[in-house]
């Protein structure tokens, strides 16, 4: 018997025209928002300082790869019912599971540790005090958000926290930008072939194409599926799949698009400000927040480092919550932000200590630059075979019964998984140079 009542596709229908555009977005809205995060502001101002206008290219290359993959990761989550990590352990080898969700596990604690780091010291350079209470206070703040608020309210909260990524759109309005120059090298790629030009191409594509993403977007469309008592896996209920389909692609490329500009317009504001003032060594967020200071004035210096912290608090529940999606998937432990804590209490276990790790690297000093370099590179590294197995299980009959992704989907996703192929191959060839 299935888990609900069926829903009528015509019902379906009538509720997606009344809620219209901005409450149709939702799951890829979030995802594309959470990958702007301080970790990712970082590796943006670093390239558009270092490479000034020559990378901007990037973001529009990324774009339709980056929407394509996590479309299809939404459409697994809402076809079978279960996220990435679930699939892989009904229908693969037990090792290409447990490898792929170390990976990502790692990698996000890393970058967990990078993220509060920043927000940390972006709070410290607004208001002034410590850092390190700062960064202990939003871990905190992140993990009882997640463990204690509903998943429904919880999202909405996520949702208004997007509006912050606007702060890396005004500041390009508080600079003068020769805007013929930056779309001409928008449209028209310059690429050279030297090992600084890779590495940074590939740090672009790490960062907009990464693991967690797709982890935490399919287990998003699961978790979105179970507030709704009328609507159930569309292998169950295939009379909804129209209507659901039409609504990832919307929230999916419209939360992508978001993303990519707001990239753009950081990858902008560090060329403009910073490569055109000879500032081409940046590495942190903050560090980046404080360049600008002297440059910019000190109105698209609080922008920016407000920035940080408001990608901060939407990027914690992502990283922390993919994690323990995947691994508690792995391990068939309930899991959901839904679930009362007592239902689920390792997914929510994972979550604190994933968090704690994170914010642990903080308390030991370990070198912030260090560690997004070896996060990137196990990201780099991961994405590809995550992308892979994707295309493999939304492709077999037996994983998606009559949704097979097909198509122009299914050709661009298979695209992307060689690009982060040849991406990752690239970081390896051009480490020691």
């Amino acid at each position: 018997m299935n888990r609900h009542m069926s829903e009528p596709a015509a019902d379906l229908e009538g509720r997606e025209t009344k809620t219209g555009l901005l409450q149709s977005l939702g799951p890829g809205l979030i995802t594309g928002a959470s990958d702007d995060d301080p970790s990712g502001i970082a590796t943006y101002s670093q390239v558009g300082a270092q490479f000034g206008y020559g990378l901007l290219w990037s973001m529009l290359f990324s774009y339709p790869l980056m929407a394509t993959i996590q479309e299809i990761s939404a459409r697994l989550g809402r076809v079978t019912g279960h996220g990435v990590a679930g699939n892989l352990r009904r229908h693969y080898p037990p090792g290409w599971l447990w490898g792929l969700t170390a990976l990502l596990v790692v990698a996000n604690i890393i970058n967990l540790g990078a993220d509060i780091g920043a927000m940390g010291e972006a709070l410290r350079l607004l208001v002034g005090g410590p850092a390190l209470l700062y960064a202990a206070l939003f871990a905190a703040a992140s993990v009882l958000l997640q463990v204690f608020v509903p998943y429904t309210r919880y999202t909405r909260i996520l949702k208004w926290l997007t509006v912050s990524l606007f702060a890396y759109v005004a500041t390009v309005f508080v600079v003068r930008v020769p805007w013929g120059l930056a779309l001409k090298s928008t449209v028209l790629p310059h690429f050279t072939w030297q090992a600084s030009s890779i590495q940074a191409v590939v740090a672009v594509l790490g960062t907009t194409i990464s693991p967690y993403l797709f982890f935490w977007q399919a287990s998003e469309e699961v978790s979105e599926m179970d507030t709704r008592p009328r609507e159930e896996p569309l292998r169950q209920a295939p009379q909804q799949a129209p209507v659901q389909f039409r609504r990832i692609r919307t929230d999916t490329f419209v939360g992508m698009a978001f993303s990519n500009l707001v990239a753009f317009f950081i990858i902008l504001t560090a060329a403009v400000v910073l490569n055109a003032q000879g500032k081409t060594s940046i590495q942190t967020a903050a560090q980046a927040a404080e360049a600008l200071r002297p440059v910019a004035g000190p109105f698209a210096f609080a922008l920016f480092a407000a920035g940080i912290i408001g990608t901060g608090l939407l990027a914690l529940p992502v990283l922390a919550g993919s994690a323990g999606y995947a691994l508690g998937e792995a391990l068939k432990w309930p899991v959901g932000l839904e679930r009362k804590p007592y239902q689920a209490r390792g997914f929510y276990g994972i979550i604190a200590v994933a968090t704690l790790l994170g914010l642990t690297l903080d308390l030991l000093h370990i070198d912030p630059i260090k560690a997004l370099y070896y996060a990137a590179i196990i990201n780099g590294v991961s994405a590809a075979p995550v992308m892979i197995l994707i295309m493999l299980m939304t492709s077999n009959r037996r994983v998606m019964g009559e949704f097979t992704v097909k198509g122009w989907l299914k050709w661009l996703g298979w695209t992307g998984a060689g690009v982060m192929l040849a991406a990752a191959a690239a970081l390896f060839l051009t480490r020691g140079q």
